[in-house]
């Protein structure tokens, strides 16, 4: 039997497209023009003429600065969850202690407290460590608001795993650490994919922590740096645009290699 095409389901779907497609196509379409042309022309024209200029002036406002320090807190949150998550999540799996389920609730509290709450004793105590306006003061607290959520995550993923394989490991005189190396980490790569997605993402997006924890310009992050081009243009459209996206790469392409293991690990099925 031939189905009758779905008439409402196709304009619905051109009028979702149109609503997604519009800001890119403003966005985009502005970093290419001059300001004069963009305020002369408005944002849904089309550039009279295409220019680079915008991209070239948003590094020497000190966009390429901003970038690497963001890179850096990224790459730094990301090994210190990949570091301390999987020997975490892999004890509260195994572990049939009373304290250690306890310990678990009581790490997940940290999901009910939102960074605003704690940010100034957060102010107090990366200033008495000397870290305030150092990388190292925004990588710590970054990273442990991403552990509650990872830990939640992964050990997800890792109940996912059979308890058969453990006992058949048990039985060929496997030791727990080798079980972890050799059998829980492999198994569990969707939800490792997750957690590294999850925190890159709130590293690179992170505003509340470099804003408290930052001043100089040789510390401030991409999206602080993006607060600033909007007085350090004078509302010039254009350059603020073509440093958002520079800014957007790096997040479209984890997206992009990323989406189907960060769907499957928040879906509680990464380990299989």
């Amino acid at each position: 039997m031939r189905r009758r095409p779905n008439y409402l389901a196709g304009v619905g779907s051109l009028v979702w497209l149109f609503l997604i497609g519009l800001p890119l196509y403003v966005m985009l379409v502005a970093t290419v023009q001059s300001q004069s042309d963009y305020s002369r022309n408005g944002p849904l024209s089309l550039p009279h003429s295409v220019t680079f200029d915008n991209f070239t002036e948003a590094f020497d406002a000190g966009f390429g600065q901003y970038f690497l320090n963001t890179l850096i807190v990224t790459a730094c949150v990301v090994g210190v969850v990949l570091l301390l998550v999987p020997p975490l999540a892999y004890a509260i799996v195994r572990s049939r202690s009373r304290v250690t389920s306890q310990l678990f609730r009581l790490f997940l509290l940290g999901l009910a407290i939102p960074a605003q709450a704690v940010i100034v004793p957060m102010f107090y105590l990366i200033s008495k460590a000397g870290l305030y306006d150092n990388l190292l003061g925004v990588i710590l607290p970054t990273a442990a608001f991403c552990l509650p959520m990872s830990a939640l995550i992964l050990s997800g993923a890792m109940r996912d795993i059979a308890p058969e394989l453990f006992e058949a490991m048990a039985m060929d005189g496997a030791t727990p650490r080798r079980m972890f190396f050799q059998l829980v980490l492999p198994l569990s790569r969707g939800g490792l994919s997750t957690i590294v997605v999850f925190s890159a993402l709130q590293a690179w997006n992170g505003f509340l922590f470099p804003l408290v924890l930052t001043q100089s310009e040789s510390s401030k992050l991409i999206t602080l740096g993006l607060y600033n081009f909007q007085t350090a243009h004078g509302m010039n459209v254009p350059g603020l645009l073509a440093a958002v996206v520079l800014s957007m790469v790096p997040v479209l392409l984890v997206y992009l290699f990323a989406r189907r293991a960060l769907v499957q690990g928040l879906m509680g099925v990464g380990g299989k």
